[in-house]
């Protein structure tokens, strides 16, 4: 398979997840990887992210819902923000001291710039080398294991496929790499002896 792939085992999923919280502490990084995972959102408009986007300065909290207008597709969505998400936003924005127009995820050396893709990507990349060993992972791994960590604990199809804007559940399985596993999983559960 060489297409970008999620991550299917949930124990592998905990290692990357804090990968940038016990290996190689780094709020920022963790923060990415939470945000990707947690969002289902493409790098793109998570790198175009601002902290009025999800910090709510006036009341001091974070925001129910994301509200985004994706760059790929130009279609609005909304995104209610996991409390477990809004933890660890809130540990990296104390790290930060942002203004509400500051980029969320910035560069180490210039906090008014944001973080570049192919920065976001060797992060994604390095915490994936050690935790998951597997190497069709990449930036967009976040969005699809997302998806199939949901479509695990039974989140209904149709659900899926509007989240991901699919015209059908084929797509969404193929996307997902779920069509393959529900394959291996039948010949692998077969005992014709007993």
């Amino acid at each position: 398979m060489g297409t970008t792939q999620p991550i299917r085992e949930k124990e592998k999923l905990k290692l990357f997840l804090e990968y940038y919280q016990t290996e190689v502490p780094s709020e920022r990084n963790l923060a990415l990887l939470s945000l990707g995972t947690y969002t289902a959102l493409r790098i793109s408009d998570i790198l175009a992210l601002r902290w009025q986007d999800i910090y709510d300065f006036s009341q001091k909290c974070y925001k129910e819902h994301l509200f985004i207008r994706e760059k790929k597709t130009g279609k609005r969505t909304v995104i209610a923000l996991n409390p477990r998400l809004g933890e660890i936003l809130e540990c990296y924005r104390n790290t930060r001291n942002p203004k509400p127009a500051d980029f969320v995820f910035t560069k180490a050396t210039d906090y008014s710039k944001p973080l570049s893709r192919s920065q976001a990507f060797r992060i994604i990349k390095k915490a994936a080398e050690n935790t998951v060993h597997e190497e069709h992972i990449s930036c967009h791994s976040m969005r699809k294991t997302f998806g199939y960590q949901a479509w695990k604990q039974g989140t209904p199809p149709a659900l899926l496929m509007d989240i991901y804007n699919h015209s059908s559940y084929r797509i969404t399985k193929k996307y997902l790499g779920i069509e393959q596993d529900e394959r291996d999983s039948l010949f692998l559960q077969l005992n014709f002896f007993g």
